[in-house]
């Protein structure tokens, strides 16, 4: 069995469709459906069983699994909103709950892969490398996966099983309509486009022309092949980036959903005063140290990429069971 804690999330539900994809249908989602629309996401997937996280958690504090039938664990579940203020919330699903998780696996000797963010390193102006001289963190939600990263560097060398953490830069794809202002600037274009015409974008910040903030914009599927190849080939334990390594602005955003979807224009708004500090203007992965572990497949051009999401919004925006 492979247990995929977050799978009626955006990456979780991704992975759990490769894994079926792969042969694999034994699969236990973990994740809370209790906003309405992320279940949406289990209906093309396949699996042999769904549980509340609140019941999972009792489940492995009290050992109730028998670790011996679990092949590996993704551990995609967390609260993702970088605009939610409250620490202790924070710290309670991200870091604590994640904690259990990992000492179940440790002590199962089960692999335990899991969902980090290019959050941790603040305002990048130390760079993109996984190391102390380059994190900080700009809100509670990049705090509490920091904190959880410097565990886990901890735990790893008197670890006896696999421990991976790819550190997430802006993920897009397929199974995110649920995430609302947090879905990526991908379907909030391609939503706006349908219903305006019109692209808006921030106007420029930190010393960036309008429309000119940078990320490194990376694919669903490139994070779950990252995942997945770390799993099945028994890649060394440690943290890593998992970004394309080259970041591209929103301008050039915004025209390959133009160009993918054959109609739109770019309006700027005004930068919101909430986020003037908070806010990551740069982003681009250094893929030196997953490079070193190996990893050798690639990751999918922006402007194929955006073609073929929109192309998959506009047969539907979801998953189908079987295909």
């Amino acid at each position: 069995m492979i247990i995929v804690t977050g799978g009626a999330g955006f990456i979780g539900s991704n992975l759990v469709k490769e894994l079926n994809r792969r042969g694999r249908t034994d699969i236990l989602i973990v994740d809370d459906l209790k906003d309405g629309q992320n279940y949406k996401n289990l209906r093309g997937l396949q699996f042999i069983d769904y549980q509340h996280k609140d019941d999972f958690l009792k489940s492995i504090e009290e050992d109730d699994f028998d670790g011996a039938d679990v092949d590996g664990v993704f551990h995609e579940g967390a609260c993702s909103d970088t605009m939610e203020y409250d620490v202790n919330f924070m710290m309670h699903v991200n870091y604590e709950y994640s904690k259990a998780v990992l000492h179940f696996c440790l002590q199962h000797r089960i692999p335990f892969l899991y969902a980090s963010s290019a959050s941790t390193y603040g305002s990048g102006k130390n760079g993109f490398r996984e190391g102390d001289e380059c994190e900080d963190a700009l809100n509670p939600y990049a705090f509490s996966k920091l904190a959880f990263d410097r565990y886990v560097r901890q735990v790893i060398p008197e670890a006896k099983s696999q421990i991976v953490g790819t550190r997430y830069f802006n993920v897009y794809g397929p199974q995110e309509f649920h995430k609302g202002k947090m879905a990526s600037i991908f379907l909030q274009l391609y939503n706006q486009i349908n219903e305006t015409g019109v692209c808006k974008l921030f106007t420029g910040t930190d010393g960036y022309e309008d429309g000119g903030q940078r990320r490194d914009f990376v694919y669903v599927k490139d994070v779950v092949n990252v995942n997945l190849w770390f799993w099945e080939n028994n890649g060394p334990s440690g943290i890593y980036n998992c970004g394309t390594g080259h970041a591209h602005s929103y301008n050039e955003a915004a025209q390959a959903v133009i160009d993918s979807m054959g109609k739109g224009r770019i309006e700027y708004r005004e930068f919101p005063e909430i986020l003037k500090g908070k806010y990551q203007s740069f982003t681009e992965s250094d893929p030196a140290h997953l490079l070193a572990a190996g990893y050798d497949e690639g990751f999918h051009e922006m402007a194929d990429a955006v073609k073929e999401y929109v192309d998959f919004l506009n047969a539907g925006g979801y998953f189908q069971y079987g295909k």
